[in-house]
C-alpha cells in the first residue's frame, strides 16, 4: 500500500476531498519523520510504538573482498506491534 493508496481509503472512509486526504497523509508521515529524527518515540495505541535506538559502532567485514572494517555507530528506527496489533495479523 501506498501514501495514494492511504489518501484514497481516507477518501472513501470520511469523505474528505481527494487533495485534502492526500493532505492528512502528507502531513501525519512529515509529523512522524520530524519527531523521530529528534530522538523521540512514537506511541499509537492499538498499533505499536516506532523507537529510535542508537546502535553502537561494530567491526563488519566488505562481502565483496572481504576486508574487515568498521561500522560507525548509528541511530535506527524500530517497530514494537502492540499484542491487539500482533494478533490481529496472526489471525490472517
Amino acid at each position: 500500500m501506498t501514501k495514494a493508496d492511504l489518501a484514497d481509503k481516507i477518501y472513501e472512509e470520511v469523505g474528505l476531498s481527494k487533495k485534502e486526504a492526500a493532505g492528512i497523509v502528507e502531513l501525519l508521515f512529515n509529523s512522524m519523520k520530524n519527531i523521530l529524527s529528534e530522538g523521540e518515540s512514537i506511541k499509537i495505541t492499538g498499533f505499536g510504538t516506532f523507537l529510535v535506538r542508537k546502535k553502537g559502532s561494530r567491526r563488519g567485514r566488505n562481502p565483496k573482498t572481504g576486508e574487515e572494517i568498521q561500522i560507525e555507530q548509528r541511530r535506527v528506527v524500530t517497530f514494537k506491534p502492540s499484542l491487539q496489533f500482533k494478533s490481529l495479523v496472526e489471525k490472517v
